[in-house]
């Protein structure tokens, strides 16, 4: 689509200039590094939403960004990425609050456990619900408000709002095009996570939000084998330290496990105008593992 001036991505001020937005997942490294990408382009405010939130979970991210962005509002939010109910309760504060809403990036996904041994019924309930039902409650719920179009308002990195426009993305992993990554329910979960994706295409048609995929591979999010669950329920992706570094020189084009940054990088690009013709996509964040090699995790 054509952006207005209000979605260009050429804005000195920022090519998110006034967006409100919602990150899922927030707590974990990756949405904490997808919070600071929104609000260094501009976002006006941003709901960091978690199940676990609580006053002090976002405290070292909002002092810091409240120095480098102070225009930036981020409001940490207690969410249940897998209740419909408090998706639309999110989405009826945002609108009350802002009267905007214009990105949603679900980054709420869980590992599960490494093996099918392992693998209860309700280990793949819980993997389905953070990687599948979070993103289709918000392709399901979000494009109606994001169709909502908005004056400048009193409040601060304010923009009016006279085009539809929305962009939701899904970051997943690469383990929703091949198998082997960890356990067979991250493959699964991950797999309907980039069909929510796909089927979303048609679902958006005549609304001017598109819906996008982010596959993520070796990220190293900062534990080390000793410092997470590894029935993986409670960390979004794999350890890197699955990997030495010789293994991550010889399987990975770049020869060194991802940054939560440099996902929060193509979160930015898919949430901005600079994507305008993107919709549908599965853009592969992993070093040109996946290109050189079956596996990217061996287990």
């Amino acid at each position: 689509m054509d952006t207005t001036e209000d979605f260009s991505p050429y804005r000195a001020d920022g090519k998110l200039y006034g967006f409100v937005c919602v990150v899922t997942g927030a707590s974990q490294p990756v949405g904490q590094a997808i919070i600071e990408e929104l609000a260094a382009h501009g976002a006006a405010s941003i709901y960091a939403c978690d199940k676990a939130t609580t006053p002090s979970t976002f405290s070292p991210l909002t002092t810091a960004l409240g120095t480098t962005h102070p225009n930036t509002t981020i409001i940490p939010y207690p969410f249940n990425v897998a209740s419909e109910d408090e998706t639309l309760g999110l989405i009826d504060e945002v609108l009350n609050t802002y009267g905007r809403l214009d990105v949603w990036v679900s980054s709420s996904g869980l590992l599960g456990p490494p093996s099918i041994q392992a693998t209860t019924a309700d280990d793949l309930h819980k993997s389905f619900e953070a990687h599948t039902l979070a993103p289709f409650f918000a392709l399901k719920h979000a494009p109606a408000a994001m169709a909502k179009l908005a004056d400048a308002a009193a409040y601060p990195n304010a923009a009016p709002k006279r085009q539809k426009y929305g962009s939701i993305v899904v970051v997943g992993s690469v383990a929703s095009t091949y198998g082997g990554c960890w356990g067979p329910g991250y493959t699964l979960a991950a797999h309907a996570a980039l069909g929510v994706v796909r089927a979303g295409v048609a679902v958006l048609k005549g609304t001017n939000v598109r819906i996008n995929c982010i596959s993520a591979g070796q990220i190293d999010i900062g534990v080390d084998l000793s410092g997470i669950d590894m029935r993986g329920m409670t960390a979004q992706f794999p350890p890197a330290a699955l990997q030495g570094k010789e293994a991550q020189e010889k399987i990975i084009g770049l020869e060194r496990a991802g940054r939560p940054q440099e996902v929060a990088r193509v979160a930015g690009f898919l949430a901005s105008g600079f994507s305008s013709y993107v919709t549908g996509a599965n853009l592969i964040v992993d070093g040109g593992a996946s290109a050189m090699n079956p596996l990217t995790i061996p287990i």
